[in-house]
């Protein structure tokens, strides 16, 4: 079965739906073939979804959480790579309809790329189902993969927060080098390496901070599943 027919008949949405077809059309690939439409705007309208489910959750889970604190909450629960881990999940990247220059320079693997899709996903299910499906999916996904939310606050500053535990207990610190940079100049891929003691982590990004950042935060939470880090930390 077509990958679009599967995730429709999963969600219970008309294998001919516009929304999702939309939702899977990136605007490089809508370029391309000159169509009249990408999902730029259900991303805008999956963006409003998210906050709203998002800022109910994190409001009856900690009642005593401050307003400070649960936007910082929210803005990591709904940050670029924790919704593309989601999207990750779902298993919604291979169906994105990408543009070939894109795809060429590894655009459906960017957590930008996969979080603006999740997103404009998101704004699909609420024009097919409405928004207490949507919610329930949502939490579902959410509830799964981010069971204690707060956790996140300490993983914004994944740089900062990995080079005070390896200065703490390894008296070491990370090193980044930059293994290529490809793409054109207006949109520029980074990957950058990031080396630790005998721990390696990439990360990729429009920029070169960015690139640090994502390979940070992915052998900071690799070290946290591991054990080496601990919760508390």
């Amino acid at each position: 079965m077509n990958p679009l027919k599967q995730i429709a008949s999963k969600f219970n949405i008309s294998a001919d739906s516009q929304h999702l077809l939309e939702a899977f059309t990136h605007r490089s690939y809508a370029v391309e073939h000159n169509l009249s439409y990408d999902n730029q705007r259900l991303e805008f309208l999956g963006d409003s979804v998210l906050e709203i489910v998002l800022t109910e959750h994190l409001f009856k889970l900690y009642p005593s959480m401050s307003e400070g604190d649960m936007t910082k909450t929210r803005s990591a629960l709904a940050c670029e790579s924790s919704l593309a881990l989601l999207a990750r999940e779902m298993k919604l990247g291979p169906i994105l309809r990408i543009g070939k220059g894109e795809q060429g320079a590894g655009g459906i693997e960017r957590d930008s790329t996969l979080a603006d899709l999740f997103e404009a996903f998101t704004g699909a299910l609420y024009l097919e189902l409405g928004f207490e499906p949507v919610r329930k999916i949502l939490l579902e996904l959410v509830e799964t993969h981010f069971p204690d939310p707060c956790r996140l606050l300490q993983e914004l500053n994944p740089k900062g927060k990995l080079q005070e535990f390896s200065q703490q207990h390894w008296n070491d610190v990370p090193r980044y080098s930059v293994l290529r940079h490809s793409g054109p100049q207006h949109m520029p891929l980074y990957e950058v390496e990031l080396n630790l003691r005998r721990y390696t982590a990439i990360g990729r990004g429009r920029s070169r901070k960015q690139a640090e950042f994502n390979a940070a935060a992915s052998l900071f939470q690799f070290l946290r599943r591991k054990g080496v880090i601990k919760d508390d930390f």
